[in-house]
């Protein structure tokens, strides 16, 4: 009975020093800290952590070398493939590298893979793509001829799906930006179709396809022609107008180098 009593005592004393703001156990010899371990009575400080190399990488410069190391398209594409800065690799099913003939005077620069092409591997097979084959076809011009007089070597900005298929932030462009210079440099075509906003942000520095298209500007060193992306006129049919005047164009200064 005794020992309940002082289970009971104990556990009520307990609940008092609670009450009273105690929160940690202490025992029943004092311990003399200016006698303890160096180690126990000044704790270390935290050090931050060594770089690494990917940390004190820069993403830009990496991209420049490795671009205007590639002698050929094959090369070009094993670096991209090898670049490992892009997050947007991490979460894209393929490489979407190019479509169309390597010797084309046109070679059209779009934005970024959507779902189909990052399954497929290829730019523009979605019904973008096909709006897009439809639309070349009426000028006579075909991504899968092997003329190069009448064929079309087609690219994006990215090379890798942006989840959600949202826009490509401007550091993702800044990186792939040498990529797709050397890319134009190894094609040397006669011009460029930049094809959406992304790509006339990416070719000109600037946005407002609606302002920009149809009108010639330079863009990698070459002639280049601002046009509304496909899936833009898929949600916009009302700016087909517009693009066929824009087609035409180009039609016009391809007759006009020959």
């Amino acid at each position: 009975m005794e020992s309940e009593m002082d289970i009971r005592t104990a556990r009520d004393l307990l609940a008092w020093q609670i009450e009273l703001g105690a929160t940690e156990a202490i025992g029943d010899t004092p311990v003399n800290r200016y006698e303890a371990p160096e180690k126990l009575a000044k704790p270390k400080t935290a050090q931050p952590a060594a770089p690494t190399p990917s940390d004190a990488a820069d993403p830009l410069a990496e991209a420049r070398a490795a671009a205007s190391s590639a002698a050929d398209l094959n090369a070009l594409r094993d670096a991209l493939a090898a670049y490992e800065h892009c997050d947007l690799k991490r979460g894209a099913r393929n490489l979407v590298f190019s479509d169309g003939h390597p010797q084309a005077r046109v070679m059209i620069i779009g934005e970024a893979p959507g779902r189909d092409e990052d399954l497929q591997a290829k730019p523009f097979v979605g019904r973008a793509g096909q709006l897009l084959d439809r639309m070349l076809a009426a000028i006579g011009m075909d991504r899968a001829t092997d003329a190069p007089e009448t064929a079309v070597y087609i690219t994006n900005v990215l090379p890798w799906r942006p989840p959600q298929n949202r826009d490509p932030k401007p550091e993702e462009i800044a990186m792939m930006l040498p990529f797709v210079e050397r890319h134009v440099q190894l094609i040397d075509p006669a011009c460029v179709v930049l094809m959406g906003n992304i790509s006339c942000q990416a070719g000109l520095g600037k946005r407002g396809i609606t302002r920009l298209r149809g009108a010639w500007a330079e863009a990698y060193g070459k002639p280049a022609l601002p046009m509304f992306h496909p899936a833009y006129l898929l949600r916009n049919p009302a700016a087909k107008r517009e693009a066929w005047a824009d087609l035409l164009e180009l039609q016009a200064r391809i007759e006009a180098s020959t």
